[in-house]
C-alpha cells in the first residue's frame, strides 16, 4: 500500500518537477538577452529590481523583428550573405547547414515540411515505425525507382532530429488518424503519448 502511494505521488510530482525545471531553464536563458542591452535600457534600471521573464518579451520582439526583416528583397539579400559567410567558415558550416535543414524541414509552412504521419515496415518486415511523409523521390534518383516512389523520413526516439530516410513505394505506407504534431509527441514520448484515436485507418495502405 505504501508503495503504490509512493509511486502515485511521484507520477504526480516528476512532470510537474520537469516542467518546472524546463521552463525555468528557457526562462532564465531568455533572460540572459537581457545582457546584450546597454545597462541604461535594462528593466532592472528603470524598476529597481529584476523582472523575471523580461527577456522572453526581449528574444520574441527580436524573433519577430528578424522574421519582418527577412521577408523583404533587402532582408534576404543579407540572409544569403551572412549564410554564405558561414558555409566558408571549415566545421561551423557543417553544423549550421545540418541544423537548419532540420529546422526548415520541422518548420516550414512550404513543400519541405512533414505532410503526414504515416506507418511504414521499419527496421524489418513485419515492425512498423512511424514516419513523415516529406514527399516525392528526389528528381536525381526519381529515374531509377518506380514512378511512385516517396521520400518517408523515420525518426529516433526520443530524439527526432536524428532518424533515417527511406525511399518507399506510396504503396508500401499506411496512413494513421494522427497529425502530425500528434505523431511528433508519440515518438519524442518513446510510444508512452498516444493521441485520442490513434488507429491506423481501417489498416488500408495508403494508395491502394
Amino acid at each position: 500500500m505504501l508503495k503504490r502511494y509512493l509511486v502515485t505521488g511521484l507520477l504526480i510530482w516528476i512532470p510537474l518537477a520537469l516542467t518546472i525545471w524546463v521552463l525555468h531553464m528557457i526562462v532564465t536563458s531568455m533572460d540572459s538577452t537581457l545582457l546584450l542591452l546597454p545597462p541604461q535600457w535594462r528593466p532592472q534600471r528603470w524598476l529597481g529590481y529584476d523582472v523575471p521573464g523580461s527577456g522572453v518579451v526581449l528574444t520574441f520582439v527580436v524573433v519577430l523583428l528578424t522574421g519582418v526583416f527577412a521577408a523583404n528583397i533587402i532582408g534576404q539579400r543579407v540572409v544569403r550573405w551572412w549564410e554564405a559567410i558561414l558555409g566558408r567558415i571549415p566545421i561551423v558550416s557543417s553544423i549550421y547547414r545540418s541544423v537548419k535543414q532540420v529546422s526548415d524541414t520541422l518548420l516550414a509552412q512550404d513543400g519541405n515540411s512533414f505532410r503526414r504521419a504515416v506507418l511504414v515496415e521499419f527496421p524489418q518486415r513485419g515492425q512498423w515505425s512511424v514516419g513523415f511523409v516529406v514527399g516525392a523521390a528526389s528528381v536525381g534518383i526519381s529515374p531509377y525507382l518506380d514512378p511512385d516512389s516517396i521520400t518517408v523520413y523515420v525518426p529516433t526516439a526520443p530524439n527526432p532530429t536524428s532518424g533515417y530516410t527511406l525511399i518507399v513505394r506510396a504503396s508500401e505506407v499506411r496512413d494513421v488518424q494522427m497529425s502530425v504534431d500528434e505523431a511528433l509527441k508519440f515518438v519524442i514520448s518513446m510510444g508512452v503519448v498516444s493521441p485520442p484515436d490513434g488507429s491506423p485507418s481501417n489498416g488500408e495502405r495508403a494508395g491502394s
